[in-house]
C-alpha cells in the first residue's frame, strides 16, 4: 500500500476552502491565516499529484472533477476521524459528541420533539442540534455534509439517499366546525369539487396533494395558499375553503380559537412515509447510528 504525506490538517483546510468557495472564508471560519490555508491546500494537491481547486481571481474557488470527487470522499473520512478520537476519549463509556439533524419545516412540532426525547433517554451523551429547512434544502444539506441526518417525509428522495421509515402521515380533509359536511366521518374528495380550496403550498408538498386530488378526478379551485400549516388551519376554520394536510394535531382549535374537524378519506389516497434520510454511500457515525435507532424504537413505545 503505498504511503500518504499529507496531513489531517491539510484535509480540514481543504474541506472548509471547497465548502465556503473562499480561501479568505475558510481562514475566517478555522480562525487561521489566509496563507496557511493556501499552503495547506497547494501542499495537498502537490502530494496527490492533481488540481482539486481552482482559483478565480476576485471569484473565489471552484472545484474540478478531481475535487468533488475528493471532496465527497473526505466528509466522511473527516467525520469519522473525530468519532475516533471520541471512541478514545470515551472508552467504555455512553455514546458522546454531536450530532446534527436536518428537520422538514412543517414536521418538526409533530415528529422532532418526541425523537430527541427517545434519543435522549436513551443516550443522554450525545448532544444534537437540529437544521429546520424545506425538502430540497435538506437533500442539499445531507449531500454537503452540513447534517448527517435529516428527518423528512419519504418522497422524491434520489438514489444517493437512503432512508428509515419512522412513522407514517396518511392524508385528511380539514373543514371548519360548521360547514355542512362537518358532522360526517368519512368523506369523497369529490363531494368537496365545487368549493374553495386552501392549499399549504410548499414545494413537493403541493404535487402530493395535487397528485390526490387529480387522482379523485378533482380539479380544485385554490382560493388561498400558504407555506404555513397553522395559517392553513385557521384559514379552514374561518370558513375561507377547505384543505388535505397529514400532520395532525392534538387540538381542533386553531392560534385564534377557531375550530376545525378532520375527516377521513373514502378514496384510495397515498400516505406519507415519515423518514430518517441519510447519504446512501456514506457510513454513519456511531451517534447517528444509535439516533437512528431510537427513532425507530419510538414507533412501537405508546405515547404519554
Amino acid at each position: 500500500m503505498a504511503e500518504v504525506g499529507f496531513t489531517l490538517t491539510q484535509l480540514r483546510y481543504f474541506a472548509a476552502a471547497a465548502e465556503l468557495g473562499s480561501m479568505t472564508a475558510a481562514s475566517k471560519e478555522l480562525m487561521v491565516s489566509q496563507s496557511a490555508v493556501s499552503t495547506a491546500v497547494a501542499q495537498l494537491e502537490k502530494e496527490l499529484g492533481v488540481q482539486l481547486l481552482l482559483r478565480h481571481h476576485a471569484r473565489g474557488l471552484t472545484l474540478t472533477a478531481a475535487g468533488e470527487a475528493f471532496q465527497r470522499e473526505l466528509r466522511s473520512y473527516l467525520v469519522h476521524t473525530s468519532e475516533l478520537a471520541e471512541v478514545a476519549r470515551s472508552a467504555g463509556q455512553a455514546l458522546t459528541g454531536e450530532l446534527t439533524v436536518g428537520c422538514f419545516t412543517s414536521l418538526g412540532p409533530f415528529e422532532l420533539p418526541r425523537l430527541l426525547a427517545a434519543c435522549a433517554a436513551d443516550h443522554p451523551g450525545i448532544r444534537i442540534s437540529v437544521v429546520e429547512d424545506e425538502h430540497a434544502a435538506l437533500k442539499q444539506a445531507l449531500r454537503s455534509g452540513r447534517c448527517e441526518l435529516a428527518l423528512m417525509y419519504g418522497y422524491d428522495l434520489d438514489d444517493d439517499i437512503d432512508h428509515v421509515r419512522v412513522g407514517g402521515a396518511p392524508p385528511y380533509v380539514l373543514l371548519a366546525r360548521d360547514h355542512r359536511l362537518a358532522r360526517r366521518r368519512r368523506i369523497a374528495l369529490k363531494e368537496l369539487a365545487d368549493e374553495p380550496m386552501v392549499l399549504l403550498d410548499l414545494p413537493h408538498s403541493r404535487q402530493y396533494f395535487e397528485r390526490i386530488l387529480a387522482a379523485a378526478g378533482v380539479r380544485p379551485t385554490v382560493r388561498h395558499r400558504s407555506s404555513g400549516f397553522e395559517t392553513v388551519r385557521a384559514l379552514v376554520a374561518n370558513g375561507q375553503g377547505w384543505s388535505v394536510l397529514n400532520q395532525r394535531p392534538a387540538s381542533d382549535t386553531t392560534y385564534d380559537g377557531a375550530e376545525v374537524v378532520t375527516l377521513e378519506i373514502a378514496d384510495p389516497v397515498e400516505s406519507l412515509e415519515v423518514v430518517v434520510a441519510s447519504m446512501k454511500d456514506v457510513r454513519l457515525t456511531a451517534r447517528a447510528q444509535a439516533f437512528v435507532r431510537s427513532a425507530v424504537a419510538t414507533r412501537r413505545r405508546p405515547r404519554a
